[in-house]
């Protein structure tokens, strides 16, 4: 492994922890900086839609608008690197608080995978496709 491998993969993981921040601040600014403006999004796997970053954060912004508290993170981030373009795949787990029709407190947690396509611009490296791929979920009362 180079350098410049190290130094990708360490761009590339920060990258994915930025998508993570911005969705759980709902910054859209930082979420829509995150990918290409052509990016497809394909979050069909748990009721989302597919499209671009801004038909995503359309359907994101109220949700989590709604919700008290979100947290988003990665882990066990893989990364395959062939020059200016890589893929990624990373196990994600997203807890999210909110209340039950009834009013009840309640917490529910989403287990799935992101299967990333990134770019490198002179921007730093950026998202192109992301497909989501459910893995579990549970919801806790």
């Amino acid at each position: 492994m180079t350098l410049q491998d190290i130094s990708d993969k360490v761009e590339i993981n920060e990258l994915l922890a930025r998508y993570c921040h911005a969705l759980d601040e709902k910054d859209w600014h930082s979420f829509q900086a995150i990918f290409l403006p052509d990016a497809i999004l394909d979050f069909t796997a748990l009721g989302g839609p597919k499209g671009s970053p801004a038909e995503l954060q359309a359907f994101f912004a109220p949700i989590l608008g709604s919700l008290p508290s979100t947290q988003h993170t990665v882990s066990t981030v893989k990364i395959d690197l062939a020059g200016n373009s890589a893929t990624a795949r990373s196990a994600a787990i997203v807890p999210m608080t909110g209340k039950t029709p009834e009013g009840k407190e309640a917490t529910s947690v989403s287990g799935l995978w992101y299967e990333d396509s990134l770019e490198r611009t002179k921007d730093g490296w950026k998202i192109k496709s992301r497909k989501q791929v459910r893995s579990w979920s549970a919801n806790m009362a």
